[in-house]
């Protein structure tokens, strides 16, 4: 079963973030909790963690802003 990677809402006003870069390369493996990706929005950067275990597969590279609610990849 795949799980959307979503880019999250973090904080009240959030409409936007930008993704700074990608902590593993596609196709490598994840373990749930561990840190996947960093994420840019207009107070600070955070480490985002990886919803589930499996493999990562990158829909979106670096860059944006996207919309909160973007799926940036997927995990199998």
């Amino acid at each position: 079963m795949s799980v959307e990677i979503l880019l999250p809402k973090l904080g009240f006003s959030m409409g936007e973030g930008t993704l700074a870069e990608w902590l593993v390369a596609d196709g490598g493996d994840v373990t749930e909790g561990m840190p996947l990706y960093a994420l840019e929005s207009d107070k600070s950067t955070q480490e985002v963690e990886a919803p589930a275990s499996g493999r990562l597969r990158i829909a979106i590279e670096p860059g944006g802003p996207y919309p909160v609610g973007t799926v940036l990849g997927h995990i199998d």
